[in-house]
């Protein structure tokens, strides 16, 4: 494998795992109530909803941008963005000002914020990934696998200064230290560049073909190379042509524009089952602390969800790339059903073993269907287009983001507390998620997707 690529990975990978701090909003929710004691749960809790929303348009932003402006400049106006949120939070925030305060978070943490760190995360996944034809879904996994346990990282480091300094200093640093790695990772890491589309590439209707994957240093195997240096010019040669040594035979794959690919059932299916298996595993993620509680387990191994939340993502992701895009999510949705049933035989029985082992389960599921619905659009849809069209299905998890924690806090009080509905309900996602993955491989082989 490419030392080059390694380095591209590894130093996207880091720069998620500062990004995933957006997800660590708890770390500041509590601090903030203490400050702002007239702000209601539902108003401090809009800030991560609009953080979310606008994750998802800075995602779909950077695929608009990415046919126009290098990476290397919309990773900039990533870190501006996020420079500008976190720099106003710090400036603006004032206790005696309660409702300007609140209208800041929502401006600078929710819009800036999360805008800018969706900006960001579509930039270097879609850049990422192309590097890695033969291997999208391993690629995806490790990426989001940074961004996975970014909120549990930082934010565990960010719950400690924030005992000994103030909240608007802390917002401050994070600004900086991240608009520092943005600044860096935009020069490190090096874009595929397109080159010429082989003949007989095109298809009747569609201009578009797997673009050439050179870098700016590459130009295939030089002449007199021999032995491993062969080998290795070899495997960037490939890599410039969009494809691994075992694929270079193949034909060109077809890339479909965003229009084509949202015209066709398969991509609402795959869109939908990312809705569902995001909402049942919210259902437990959002309430594992206190479900750990409330059967005997210490709140803070609740959090072995968000472990396993973090290694779904590889796992599932190299899973794809070893067994296929339709076993792959068929095995990601039954661990998610897998996982409902023993946490609600769990709480029938009052077993805080099972619930010690449902939870893991979930975590691994909705890492794991991160990383899929990333590989799968680059398998179907080809990755020239592959950053747009991943942008419009990621308004699935705004959607997630806003259904699951409602749904569970409303099936919470229905149930007088407790999480038997919760459970239930986490069975009947999977339900139907694997409902929609049978008709999804239906419809892609009539689109041609799959064979």
């Amino acid at each position: 494998m490419n030392n080059k690529r390694i380095l591209y990975l590894s130093a996207g990978t880091l720069t998620l795992l500062f990004l995933g701090l957006i997800y660590a909003w708890s770390i500041f929710r509590n601090p903030l109530t203490l400050i702002y004691k007239d702000w209601t749960a539902t108003q401090i809790s809009m800030t991560f909803t609009v953080s979310i929303v606008f994750f998802c348009l800075g995602g779909f932003t950077a695929g608009k941008l990415a046919a126009k402006l290098k990476h290397r400049i919309v990773l900039l106006i990533s870190a501006a963005f996020i420079f500008t949120g976190f720099m106003m939070i710090a400036l603006l925030l004032d206790a005696s000002a309660p409702t300007r305060s609140l209208w800041v978070l929502y401006i600078f943490y929710g819009m800036f914020g999360g805008g800018g760190v969706g900006l960001a995360y579509n930039t270097l996944i879609g850049v990422i990934t192309r590097w890695f034809p033969g291997r999208t879904g391993m690629a995806s996994g490790v990426l989001l696998l940074g961004f996975g346990i970014g909120g549990i990282a930082l934010g565990s480091l960010v719950n400690v200064f924030i005992k000994h300094i103030s909240i608007g200093t802390i917002f401050a640093i994070l600004g900086i230290l991240i608009a520092i790695v943005l600044f860096i990772a935009s020069f490190i890491i090096k874009a595929p560049v397109a080159a010429s589309i082989p003949p007989g590439a095109r298809s009747n209707n569609d201009t578009n073909v797997s673009p050439v994957a050179r870098s700016d240093n590459d130009t295939g195997v030089p002449p007199g190379a021999h032995g491993d240096a062969a080998a290795e010019a070899a495997d960037t040669a490939n890599v410039a042509h969009g494809k691994t040594a075992v694929e270079a035979a193949k034909p060109a794959i077809r890339n479909f524009r965003l229009g084509e690919a949202t015209a066709k059932p398969p991509f609402w299916m795959l869109f939908l089952w990312n809705v569902f298996m995001c909402v049942g595993g919210l259902l437990v993620i959002n309430s594992a602390a206190p479900i750990a509680s409330r059967y005997g387990i210490a709140a803070a191994l609740g959090l072995i969800v968000s472990l396993f939340n973090g290694v779904g993502r590889p796992l599932l992701g190299t899973l794809f790339d070893i067994i296929g895009r339709r076993n792959a999510m068929t095995l990601n949705t039954l661990i998610m059903l897998l996982g409902g049933i023993v946490l609600l035989t769990g709480a029938m029985t009052e077993s805080a073993v099972l619930i010690f082992i449902g939870l893991p389960l979930i975590g691994t599921s909705y890492g794991g269907t991160t990383s899929l619905l990333s590989a799968v659009i680059n398998k179907f849809y080809g990755p020239q287009n592959f950053q747009v069209i991943l942008a419009t299905a990621t308004f699935g998890f705004a959607v997630a983001g806003v259904t699951g924690p409602l749904l569970s806090s409303r099936l919470q009080e229905a149930a007088g507390g407790e999480y038997f509905t919760s459970f239930v309900m986490v069975i009947v996602t999977s339900l139907i998620a694997f409902i929609l993955n049978l008709l999804m491989t239906v419809f892609s082989r009539r689109a041609g997707l799959e064979d």
